[in-house]
């Protein structure tokens, strides 16, 4: 089990201590585009998190660009935690997501 975010979440942080694994911090290592790309693909726009103030401080101009460039050029606009199980990815640590991890 993998959990990918940054160590400043406070959401990544709960879904760390609770699954009790480590954390790929983005910012620090960043994803590579096939990684980025994987992620897309299962979750597709909801992976963009556009609420962030990253996002706000961005112009439209660079709003405009794709979603996985995006997501290169700034890791934080990735929507967090994204946890992958052998596989099987998740996205956030809603209250689905805990139930489905907690017999993990």
């Amino acid at each position: 089990m993998k959990v990918y975010g940054i160590k400043a979440c406070d959401t990544c942080r709960k879904a760390v201590k609770t699954l009790g694994v480590a954390l790929h911090d983005v910012r620090e290592t960043p994803l590579t585009r096939d990684e980025l790309s994987g992620f897309f693909a299962e979750f597709g726009d909801r992976l963009l998190n556009t609420r962030s103030t990253t996002w706000r401080g961005l112009s439209d101009e660079e709003k405009a660009k794709a979603p996985i460039d995006l997501m290169l050029a700034y890791p934080t606009l990735m929507k967090r935690p994204v946890i992958d199980v052998d596989g099987t990815l998740y996205l956030g640590w809603a209250k689905d997501v805990q139930a489905a991890l907690s017999g993990e």
